[in-house]
């Protein structure tokens, strides 16, 4: 029998525990980097994370790594490897559907009446992991304006996430194919391109449409964004605490054009006001409207 080496023995040699006190200091780093709350309950999900990560990186102290990350420039590189870890990338195309119906058959109708003139459109696509949410949207604008006879409208849409990982793939655009059935029939023969016999990419004209940025959304205050005409931002806030919620739905709003819409995740928010801004939409979704 041969003896397993010192690097072996080492990764998987028994992982230290993570006390309270030391749960709480990660649990602070994190919100305060990232807004990103883990209760409690999720103390699993945060502890497995950062194991991983460990072994990877060859830690075997969460003091030590804690240090680490704090590390200057190499420390926020190790972090931006680790934010990816610990935050959720779970997304799918026209993930929900209802949201999109609306922007295709209502709000996009009413705004092209409103600014004939306006040839040029602006969404924005927050926390948009590896891409299909921006996708899906910028697919919905641009088989609705052709629908619409206002085909020589141009659009753009801004995609952004704090994965450095998850932005690589989606400005890649390069999908497994299976995940091809996700997308409507009509749109898979105008978007899409088989790649091989176990992928699909978006193709190039409505690449060029969705551009991808590092950006945290708890910088929204000082986001270098002009005034959009569409937010789209879909289970992003769940993870930040109530008030943040609503600083940041108050900057998202400030961010808009007067009928601009910003479309949330149904259920997402509860009670959320703002004087320039108007509840539109179904019971299946939850989007805003701003005044002129």
């Amino acid at each position: 029998m041969i003896a397993p080496t010192a690097n072996v023995r080492k990764a998987f040699a028994p992982m230290p525990s993570m006390g309270d006190e030391e749960f709480s200091r990660w649990v602070d780093l994190l919100e305060r980097r990232t807004g990103v709350v883990v209760p409690p309950g999720r103390k699993t999900f945060l502890v497995t994370g950062v194991r991983t990560r460990m072994r990877e990186t060859g830690y075997d102290s969460f003091e030590r790594y804690f240090n680490e990350v704090l590390n200057g420039a190499r420390g926020a590189i190790e972090w931006s490897t680790l934010v990816d870890r610990l935050t959720v990338h779970e997304t799918r195309f026209f993930r929900h559907q209802p949201s999109l119906q609306m922007i295709a058959s209502e709000w996009l109708p009413d705004f092209l009446k409103e600014h004939p003139d306006n040839l040029a459109m602006h969404a924005w696509s927050v926390g948009c992991s590896t891409g299909e949410e921006a996708y899906s949207l910028a697919m919905v604008l641009d088989s609705s304006l052709r629908q619409l006879g206002a085909s020589r409208a141009y659009f753009g849409v801004t995609a952004t996430d704090i994965s450095n990982a998850a932005l690589a793939i989606g400005r890649g655009g390069l999908y497994p194919r299976e995940r091809l059935v996700e997308i409507p029939d009509d749109m898979q023969k105008t978007y899409c391109e088989l790649v091989g016999t176990d992928s699909f990419a978006i193709n190039e004209a409505l690449k060029k449409r969705v551009g991808f940025a590092l950006f945290n959304i708890m910088d929204v205050a000082r986001a270098p964004l002009k005034k959009l005409d569409l937010i789209y931002c879909q289970n992003v806030l769940i993870y930040f605490a109530r008030d943040r919620r609503k600083q940041l739905l108050t900057a998202l709003a400030d961010l808009l054009k007067p009928g601009g819409m910003l479309v949330l995740g149904a259920g997402e928010v509860i009670g959320f006001t703002h004087p320039s801004l108007t509840r539109i939409g179904n019971r299946q979704t939850l989007a805003f409207r701003r005044s002129g």
